[in-house]
């Protein structure tokens, strides 16, 4: 293979660069964005002032990339593509890498070109957006009560803003939580200065000399210094459909990422996969690792497989994971544990033993082990009570649960999003690789979602510690 070609600069493709070469395979990276790849997943952190932009920076480095460059056509019989400033780049295989773009909801009044003090919360730009907005806000309104919706609340909210989030579902986080976790949520938000108005729409879009506002379907009107739209993503298409391939919600892509032409791939959140498309890291970067396989050599029957993730709140104060499924099948134990008045909710579905869905709010110190067990399918212990009431036990172990890095086993996974063990982590402190940047350049670990940083950060100062005591 002489020319690979990866379009879009974003966390699947700079991820899928990376795996290529470290295969051998050089590939040339076109990236929209006129940016180094950064992680999306700690734009909340920058939006709360908690991190710089050098802190979202992904470690990895690709040899030929090229930022601020549009792909706007791609030629099949040519195999090539068309960027915006006119040049053609010849592939052998292209990779599309091209990501989702964020989702404005029909709001009448609301124009198509977003208002000066209004944003939406997607890339790195936006992010800036909204720091500078906030500069000279006292109030924020957020619209969207999600995942994304609640870490740019959160992140507003840290910088001092009062902030109202409006969301049209009847409880937050529909897709992750039940309405029990999510009234607890909304009691924890509302002590960080986060009203939530659940279960209304936005109907109008009003602007005044002194703020922009919604006018909700029961009849309130709400006003504040900014606006930030936080409603989703739809996958960005517009390049495989212009070029004829067989796109439905997202781009369709068989078990080897490879679309209905065999010289092109999709990976990350563009790709539909069985019928699902993205929108989280870890598959993403599983995705990456198929198609450097398979381009490769190394492994050309490679398959993607996809696994159960974990989904984490990201936001000060607010500790949240949420996994599998919380529908009611026969056949399932629910056990339950709330205590609205400390922010403390947990909910496991268990069948045969095996955890397959759950929700953990608050202060909880078995979180880390219900992650492990639903990760491996490790069979629960015979006492459920200790899961719900994170009480210390023995069996998977996990960063969170062991009480210090010395008791924590090295099988230990560390990093969920990169699979990274508490050994390999000391393995590269061993090596050199003695603070966080350099272990994350090392193992990958603390560059997906980020909130395993604290482990790495108390596995390092353990070694150090260790190693002074010895003299």
């Amino acid at each position: 293979m002489t020319q690979v070609v990866i379009v879009g600069y974003g966390m699947a493709g700079a991820r899928c660069a990376a795996e290529l070469a470290r295969f051998g395979v050089k590939a040339k990276v076109l990236g929209a964005e006129p940016h180094r790849a950064y992680n999306r997943i700690l734009l909340s952190n920058l939006l709360a002032g908690k991190t710089d932009e050098a802190g979202v920076e992904l470690p990895d480095a690709v040899e030929d990339v090229r930022p601020g460059t549009r792909v706007v056509a791609i030629a099949r019989a040519e195999r090539a593509v068309h960027c915006e400033d006119g040049e053609v780049v010849s592939y052998d295989h292209l990779i599309l890498a091209t990501g989702a773009d964020a989702w404005v909801p029909p709001i009448e009044g609301l124009p198509e070109a977003l208002p000066d003090r209004v944003a939406v919360f997607r890339t790195l730009d936006d992010a800036r957006r909204i720091v500078a907005l906030a500069g000279s806000a006292r109030t924020a309104l957020v619209l969207g009560g999600g995942l994304l919706g609640l870490e740019a609340a959160r992140g507003l909210a840290t910088r001092g803003l009062d902030v109202h989030v409006v969301h049209p579902v009847g409880h937050l986080m529909e897709r992750q939580i039940d309405p029990d976790a999510s009234g607890i949520l909304a009691g924890t938000l509302s002590g960080l200065g986060i009203t939530v108005h659940t279960g209304v729409s936005a109907d109008r879009y009003a602007e005044t000399p002194e703020g922009v506002g919604l006018c909700l379907s029961d009849g309130r009107t709400i006003t504040a210094g900014l606006l930030v739209i936080a409603c989703g993503v739809r996958p960005n298409v517009d390049l495989a459909r212009g070029a004829g391939l067989n796109v439905e919600r997202g781009i369709v892509v068989d078990d080897r990422l490879r679309t209905s032409d065999r010289h092109i791939s999709a990976i990350g959140d563009c790709a539909q996969h069985r019928g699902q498309v993205g929108g989280l890291v870890a598959p993403a970067w599983a995705q990456a690792s198929v198609v450097a396989r398979v381009l490769s050599g190394e492994e050309p029957l490679a398959a993607y497989h996809p696994t159960p993730v974990v989904t984490r709140l990201k936001a000060s104060g607010i500790d949240l994971a949420s996994m599998g499924s919380l529908a009611e099948e026969p056949g399932h134990e629910d056990l339950r544990f709330a205590d609205p008045a400390r922010g403390t909710y947990a909910r496991l579905r268990i069948r045969d033993d095996r955890v397959t869905g759950a929700v953990l709010l608050g202060d909880n110190p078995s979180v880390g082990q219900v992650i492990q067990l639903f990760d491996r399918g490790d069979a629960v212990p015979a006492d459920r009570r200790a899961l719900l009431l994170g009480r210390a036990l023995g069996g998977a172990a996990t960063a969170q649960a062991a009480p210090t890095p010395a008791l924590m086993p090295d099988l230990t996974t560390v990093c969920q999003c990169n699979n990274v063990s508490k050994g390999a982590i000391v393995s590269a402190w061993r090596d050199g690789h003695r603070d966080t940047p350099a272990i994350a350049a090392r193992t990958r670990a603390t560059t997906g979602c980020g909130t395993c940083t604290d482990a790495v950060c108390g596995i390092s100062d353990w070694l150090s510690a260790s190693e002074g005591a010895r003299g």
